[in-house]
């Protein structure tokens, strides 16, 4: 984001991918997802999925130093509500030490539970994309309900996969067994849809309303296939249940405060005045191609603009 305000900042607008400061941030956000990844290798899903609310309450935080923009009175009430929620979370959460080895993988996949779990959930799935593809239903629910379905499938598969690379690099080798390449299938392919689905979502509704309703979601279904398919809560005690859920809570209702009313800001840009241009109006204007690799990119420019200039 700061990168490409910088970029339109310039008087010769450059394509974002040739600025250092963008390539820093994706390298950062790409070691992010690699600890996110590792992570679920060494922690209960049921854990590491409601964390994700700090990376809104510090992208909301760290906003405030790099894009100058203001500290609300949300941001703060927001904050403190996910943090102690988080601490919650982090005391209560099911501590189930247990060898995830591929045949452990293996036992999982065929359980009853998790095939009632996995049919019920396409049943849902298609039902969704049936009304998506069929009846042009776009409401925000069904897609992100799509998305939701396909992470609970992702972080099962993500999670066995850290797990399997991790007793391998202790020397016990479990990339030989055909379930490890089961999972980096379904690992990749769910992964694939969720971009999809969630890239409609952002195009067609604000991103203060995807945020906190996509997390939200994303979460409780990451935490459900936690306790079916890994059996995570099997020996918690009702207490523990119970402050665990209501951790997850404050955790929503922080992302919600923070995420929920925050106005998205537009680059400053300058607009064009068609007054110079022939066949428009004095008082159109035309907005810079917010999508495309150069700023300042006209949109739809029809034939008749085309051929008088």
């Amino acid at each position: 984001k700061c990168a490409h305000l910088r970029l339109a900042c310039q008087t010769e607008p450059k394509p974002y991918y040739t600025s250092k400061l963008w390539w820093c941030g994706i390298t950062l956000l790409g070691l992010g997802e690699v600890g996110n990844f590792t992570a679920y290798g060494f922690a209960p899903i049921a854990l590491v999925a409601p964390l994700g609310c700090v990376s809104v309450i510090g992208s909301a935080f760290i906003s405030v130093l790099f894009l100058k923009k203001t500290m609300r009175a949300a941001d703060i009430l927001g904050g403190t509500l996910t943090v102690t929620g988080t601490y919650l979370l982090v005391t209560f959460a099911p501590n189930v030490p247990q060898e995830l080895t591929a045949r452990r993988v293996q036992n999982y996949l065929v359980s009853w539970p998790f095939l009632v779990y996995l049919i019920l959930e396409i049943i849902i799935f298609c039902t969704l994309l049936y009304f998506y593809k069929r009846k042009a239903v776009k409401h925000i629910v069904v897609l992100l309900m799509m998305v939701a379905l396909l992470a609970s499938l992702t972080v099962i598969a993500v999670k066995a996969v850290a797990s399997m690379i991790a007793l391998t690099a202790q020397g016990k080798i479990q990339l030989t067994y055909p379930v490890f390449y089961i999972m980096i299938i379904l690992m990749a392919t769910s992964c694939a849809f969720q971009v999809k689905f969630l890239n409609q979502a952002m195009h067609l509704y604000e991103v203060t309303a995807v945020v906190p309703i996509n997390f939200v979601f994303f979460t409780t279904s990451a935490i459900i296939s936690g306790v079916i398919f890994y059996r995570e809560f099997q020996s918690a005690a009702l207490l523990s249940v119970f402050m665990f859920l209501f951790g997850c809570l404050l955790s929503f209702l922080g992302v919600f405060v923070i995420a929920r009313y925050k106005k998205e800001e537009h680059l400053q840009i300058p607009f064009i005045d068609c007054g110079h241009i022939p066949g428009q109006k004095l008082t159109g204007k035309i907005q810079p191609d917010s999508h495309s690799s150069r700023y300042g990119t006209l949109n739809n420019e029809d034939d008749l603009v085309k051929s008088q200039s």
